[in-house]
């Protein structure tokens, strides 16, 4: 069997005295031509179309030559061959985008032939960039230029020999200024002072630019073009805006000219996968790890498709006493696309290291119940799916198909407990936790995504003791409260009674990620979370109210959080295994999280586990009650607590518990009895009897009548 295949070769032409030069590849180590030097020239890149043969791969049948610096028609003598100036066959080359948007490029890599300002240089000219609020942030929405004329230019530097395949562009993210760039040149150099524009037969190419400032426009060239550099000439843009431009570049390193890349070692499915392929991947987890694995779906999206979530457990489908219950979800957004891959590659490795007998994760597995819900918006995640990472924008796909924010949409319940405090209610008329929801969500008539009421009976269904919901288009990790207690206030730090829990498990994460916590890292868009070690309150970032975080803590046990995995929030496919190795150690050190603090077992005087229990912890104003079988899960830092169980009809019982610093949660098991009146209670209803009380009033009534009659 043979296959043609086309190897790119960078290499200088020196002055070489019959030297043989080879043509090698990441297909083909062996040397397949020998080129005769005629004559000096800049940069060339070797085509060589070889045959490869099963066991031989070495015979030459063309050469061509793709000339790109030099400033005449070069033709050379290789064995007889002639080779020509070449460029059609790059036709089907495909480069990434070189990072731009990921900061894989440097600001220090980005240059500009002028500036409005520092807010507006040439490190803000990134695609999908968000601007600040008000026009003289320091952190604004593009690159915009100094003058408007056809003299400016944009430019990167890739600081190695590059293949160019073409060009995105948006305009500026800003709430006040309307400026995008409708057309421009582009121009590539080796040295970035000999610059040739790319042209159309002897013409200087053209590129359609932007309608608007925030569908992104992509252009591919005609050919690739080899170079260091590369220039964005703009030529014509908005006519009641200016010369404003965010970009991304592709390109793709040419072999032997890279330098060193994040790599990962494991062997899972780097792809991003649609519906149909995330569900079939899911059924392979399965089948590969049966024991150990369940597939169910907690309901459907507006468009009918199913909510699919995998279980991790060694007794999958059932949950055992004592054992904590974990949950990732990601996907809420639909457009944020990082998180659903993350989970998809880590229900992989769980299994594949659990086979493996990788101790860490049989530990977690034998001892979590652990539940990954990978697309909660899978109708979202179709429509930017279906455009692709580079054009998918920074808000297409972000809603339920009928227009819902999905991870914003829970019942408010943080205003129903604040005015309840505020007027002393609780916790006598009502309590500080399991906040009721009110009867206007419940109706159909409520604004409420099939998606979010799917979530909320799940999330009450299991006994979710902590879990993290995972975004993107930002590096931090944000906890609850999300909503400002002020009201009219946009930012306002709001701690909930668990606020230094919940700056453990952000920092937790955050600090086993490889970029949150570098201080040398730079802004995804507006805000230096490196500062504060990559956490921050969701509240004191953006008031936000009815939050996934907020809900899942009033209304049940979990503590949940958001995690935003990365600046890009739909990254391309060869992206991905750099993100895995970026996020892999963080997800699992969250997961261990789940054994922090103190669990136990409520049980009444026989033994038997009693059911919706309050567990208080003497200073925190936030308790939680107990599963079904009477066990329950308390997260807690190291520290002496009092801790208290109380149940309807039960007399208290307190005791003293203590957390340690390492991983593994203390037990603290209570029994009670119960009180006497609910003993008599209990009797009466047992034997269908009345209280004693109500037949002794009625004889007394009827001794009363009878002595008045007598009378």
């Amino acid at each position: 069997m043979h296959n043609n295949l086309f190897l790119l070769v960078p290499f200088k032409l020196q002055v070489l005295k019959g030297d043989q030069i080879s043509c090698r590849g990441d297909f083909l180590d062996e040397t397949v031509s020998v080129l005769r030097k005629k004559r000096n020239c800049h940069t060339l890149l070797l085509i060589c179309h070889v045959t490869l043969l099963e066991q031989n791969c070495s015979q030459l049948t063309t050469c061509r030559l793709y000339w790109v610096f030099s400033m005449e028609q070069l033709l050379l003598d290789l064995l007889g061959y002639k080779c020509r100036v070449l460029s059609s066959c790059f036709t089907h080359w495909k480069c990434p985008p070189m990072g731009l948007e990921t900061l894989k490029i440097d600001d220090f890599q980005l240059h500009a032939s002028s500036t409005k300002r520092y807010g507006l240089g040439a490190h803000r000219g990134r695609l999908n960039i968000q601007a600040g609020i008000y026009e003289d942030d320091l952190y604004d929405g593009a690159w915009c230029a100094g003058r408007d004329d056809p003299l400016q230019w944009f430019e990167v530097d890739a600081r190695r020999l590059t293949k160019f395949t073409g060009v995105i562009t948006q305009g500026r993210s800003s709430l006040w200024s309307s400026d995008w760039v409708t057309s421009y040149k582009v121009m590539v150099s080796n040295d970035s002072h000999t610059w040739i524009t790319l042209k159309n037969g002897s013409e200087d190419l053209i590129f359609s630019g932007n309608r608007e400032k925030e569908i992104p426009v992509r252009n591919i060239f005609p050919a690739p073009v080899i170079g260091r550099y590369i220039r964005v000439n703009p030529r014509s843009w908005f006519n009641s805006g200016s010369i404003c431009m965010r970009v991304e570049i592709l390109g793709c390193p040419m072999p032997g000219d890279g330098r060193n890349e994040v790599i990962t070692t494991d062997d899972l499915d780097f792809k991003h996968h649609s519906y149909k392929e995330m569900r079939q991947l899911m059924k392979v987890v399965n089948e590969m790890c049966p024991n150990i694995t369940r597939i169910y779906n907690i309901g459907k999206s507006h468009s009918g498709l199913k909510l699919y979530a995998i279980e991790i457990s060694d007794n999958p489908g059932d949950h055992e006493v004592g054992e904590p219950e974990f949950r990732y979800t990601a996907g809420s957004h639909g457009n944020e696309v990082l998180g659903r891959e993350l989970l998809l590659l880590l229900m992989q490795f769980m299994c594949l290291e659990y086979l493996a007998g990788n101790q860490r994760i049989r530990h977690l597995v034998e001892e979590t119940r652990i539940h990954l819900l990978p697309s909660v918006n899978p109708d979202g995640y179709e429509k930017a799916f279906e455009v692709g990472s580079e054009l998918s924008g920074w808000s297409l796909g972000r809603w339920s198909n009928d227009g819902i924010d999905i991870h914003h949409n829970f019942p408010d319940l943080n205003s129903i407990l604040w005015e309840a405090e505020a007027k002393k209610w609780v916790p006598r008329k009502m309590f500080n936790h399991h906040v009721p929801i009110p009867a206007w969500y419940l109706s159909k008539n409520a604004s409420v995504a099939l998606e979010t009421r799917a979530l909320i009976a799940w999330m009450e269904k299991m006994p979710f003791v902590l879990g993290g919901n995972l975004q993107g288009g930002e590096l931090v990790v944000t906890f609850p409260y999300d909503r400002t207690r002020s009201q009219g206030m946009t930012r306002e730090h709001t701690p909930t009674p668990d606020d230094h829990v919940f700056r453990w498990l952000a920092f937790s994460y955050a600090s086993t990620h490889r970029l949150m916590t570098d201080a040398n890292r730079r802004v995804c868009h507006t805000e230096d979370f490196a500062k504060e070690d990559g956490t921050i309150n969701g509240a004191s970032w953006h008031t936000a109210a009815g939050s996934m975080n907020d809900f899942s803590y009033v209304h049940t046990n979990c503590f949940e959080l958001s995690m935003y995995v990365g600046c890009d929030k739909f990254p391309h496919e060869s992206e991905l295994p750099e993100e895995w190795e970026n996020n892999r150690e963080s997800l699992l050190v969250f997961m261990e999280q789940v054994h922090r603090g103190i669990k136990g077992v409520v049980r009444d005087l026989q033994g038997r586990g009693i059911a919706n229990a309050i567990i208080s912890v003497e200073g925190i104003g936030h308790d939680i009650r107990t599963a079904a079988d009477g066990d329950y899960w308390r997260l807690l830092n190291p520290g002496e607590y009092r801790v208290t169980a109380r149940a309807e009809g039960y007399s208290l019982a307190s005791k003293k518990c203590e957390v340690g610093y390492e991983i593994g949660a203390t037990r603290c098991d209570f029994t009670i009895g119960r009180t006497n009146l609910s003993r008599i209670k209990e009797i009466m209803e047992k034997f269908n009897k009345q209280p004693i009380r109500l037949p002794v009033r009625q004889l007394q009534a009827r001794r009363s009548r009878e002595r008045r009659l007598g009378t």
